[in-house]
């Protein structure tokens, strides 16, 4: 077993926005460990295919009946949030339309989702036992931060609608913690990448455009000159951070952690490597930059050491091979 935490008791897991990336390896994950899971999504940024997935595994490995639940549903609803929680031991909230651009496109509806969903998970979760809160933050809360690592307390003025939403969801989860004792998490996710991060999207993130064209033979859009740094994260290691905040001791609650490798690369240095391990000779096409970018990024990851004894077991290296083999037989 990957996580021996989970050893011995099954327990019951809410994970929003299970059919997107992150969540639906998060919920895959913990069934393969003996739990129960129930996911709440909407399927407008979520994948069906990814819950067939999870549906295959169940069918296939015999998981006993009532370990996976799905609720279709958005986390605009407050009703339904409320309804979802009961029951449940711990939330895992990676629900949010992400995207830097989509929230400069459209700010009101990232906001409407990313901040009144979260209040409404939050507030769904009152009452419930809940033993852990634990949420989908991000490393766009550092903002025009000039700081080198980011370290948690050192943030900066935020550059995008969607880092403001990150930034007033960790406000709401710490209120929440202090006001009603919301046992919450905070989990500042950077730059996460891996199998099931949609390749196809209009908003979908670097690494899975630059193998997707390269797959193609198509040389790729380099936003800027390639200097952009980013601490690019494999998903397994998100999904350690989540268990581990799950079961953290009670003082890691109330607070926000970086999740990350601790390793700065740019976005040539990427290039270059998935070259190398896709055999290509693309060059690339240089661009405009985007708006509301962060220049460099990569994280400090001491406090999550120490709170929630959080350890990356995949590298960058390990974790682009890992998924280059995902793409290759799933493009």
């Amino acid at each position: 077993m990957r996580y021996p935490e989970l050893k011995g008791r099954c327990h019951h897991f809410l994970v929003t926005g299970g059919a997107g990336f992150i969540g639906s390896n998060l919920a895959l994950t913990l069934i393969e460990n003996g739990q129960r899971v129930t996911v709440l999504d909407s399927f407008v940024t979520g994948k069906r295919k990814n819950i067939e997935d999870i549906e295959r595994f169940v069918k296939e490995n015999a998981v006993p009946a009532g370990n996976f639940h799905l609720i279709e549903g958005d986390i605009r609803d407050a009703e339904l949030c409320m309804n979802s929680t009961g029951g449940v031991d711990f939330v895992l909230h990676n629900a949010a339309l992400g995207s830097v651009p989509r929230s400069i496109e459209d700010p009101s509806t990232t906001t409407d989702v990313n901040v009144t969903g979260t209040v409404n998970v939050l507030y769904g979760a009152l009452g419930r036992n809940i033993r852990r809160f634990v949420y989908a933050s991000s490393s766009s809360v550092y903002g025009d931060s000039p700081e080198e690592p980011k370290r948690e307390g050192e943030e900066g003025w935020p550059l995008s609608p969607y880092a403001v939403s990150k930034i007033a969801c960790e406000l709401y989860a710490g209120n929440f913690h202090d006001i009603f004792g919301l046992p919450a998490v905070g989990l500042r996710y950077f730059n996460v990448f891996g199998p099931r991060q949609d390749a196809l999207s209009p908003y979908a993130a670097v690494i899975p455009i630059f193998i997707k064209k390269l797959l193609s033979d198509e040389p790729p859009t380099v936003n800027g000159d390639g200097t952009v740094t980013r601490d690019f994260t494999y998903v397994e290691n998100v999904i350690q951070a989540n268990i581990r905040a799950c079961f953290a001791p009670k003082e890691a609650a109330g607070k926000s952690y970086n999740i990350a490798c601790s390793k700065e690369v740019s976005l040539n240095e990427l290039y270059a490597r998935l070259s190398t391990l896709l055999g290509k000779t693309i060059k690339p096409v240089y661009g405009p930059e985007r708006k509301g970018d962060v220049k460099k990024s990569y994280a400090d990851v001491s406090k999550a050491r120490e709170f929630l004894k959080y350890e990356p077991s995949f590298d960058f290296e390990k974790g682009l091979e890992l998924s280059i083999d995902w793409y290759r037989r799933n493009l």
